[in-house]
C-alpha cells in the first residue's frame, strides 16, 4: 500500500510525500521515454488511478544516495511521488528506472587535461576521457562550474548543462593537477 507521511504540524499537511513502489505505481518504457500508471490516495484518501505519458527523474541526492529518494514528475514537472530506494522494486523496474538516471546523469570521467585556456570568463579545455582522446568543451565561470562533492570527488559543468567527472583530483598525474589546482 503507498505509504503516506502523516502530518504532525500544519507545514507537514501542506507538505506530504506519496512513496511509490511496486505495490502502486507501475513504470514503462515507451519511444525512449518513461510512463506511469499509479494507484494512489487522493486528497480525500480516495485511491485513485492515474496515467502519465511521460514522466521525469530527479535524484534528490544524486552524488550521495544516487539510487535512493528519486523523485518522479510529471510533464509539467509537478511531483507525482518519491521513489525511496530502488533496489526495494523490481528487477524490470529498476533495469528501466536505471536506464533513465544514467541517462540523465551521465558524467563521462576525465583521465587527464590536457589544457585549460581562460579567455573573457571562459575556459576553454581539452582532456582525455575514459573513452576519448582529446576531447573539447567550454566551461563559464570556471570557479561556479566546478561543483566539489568532497576534497577529491570533482564535477565540472560546461556550457551546454554537460558534466564531467573527475573522482580523485588527487590520482591525476601531476601535470593535470597543476593545470586545475588554481580553481580547487
Amino acid at each position: 500500500m503507498a505509504e503516506t507521511q502523516t502530518p504532525v504540524s500544519a507545514f507537514d499537511a501542506v507538505i506530504q510525500i506519496r512513496y511509490l513502489d511496486d505495490t502502486n505505481a507501475t513504470f514503462t518504457e515507451q519511444d525512449g521515454f518513461l510512463s506511469l500508471k499509479t494507484t494512489l490516495p487522493n486528497d480525500e484518501g480516495v485511491t485513485e488511478e492515474a496515467s502519465y505519458e511521460r514522466i521525469f527523474l530527479h535524484s534528490a541526492f544524486p552524488f550521495d544516495m544516487p539510487h535512493s529518494y528519486i523523485s518522479v514528475l510529471d510533464k509539467d514537472q509537478k511531483e507525482i511521488g518519491m521513489i525511496r530506494e530502488l533496489s526495494a522494486l523490481s528487477e524490470a523496474t529498476r533495469k528501466i528506472l536505471l536506464g533513465e538516471l544514467g541517462r540523465k546523469y551521465y558524467a563521462p570521467r576525465i583521465k587527464r587535461i590536457l589544457s585549460v585556456k581562460e579567455r573573457y570568463g571562459f575556459s576553454y579545455w581539452r582532456v582525455d576521457l575514459e573513452n576519448a582522446s582529446d576531447f573539447s568543451f567550454t566551461v563559464q565561470d570556471t570557479y561556479r562550474s566546478m561543483l566539489k562533492v568532497d576534497h577529491e570527488h570533482v564535477f565540472i559543468v560546461d556550457v551546454d548543462g554537460n558534466r564531467f567527472e573527475i573522482p580523485s583530483v588527487e590520482d591525476l598525474d601531476r601535470a593535470s593537477y597543476k593545470k586545475i589546482e588554481l580553481y580547487l
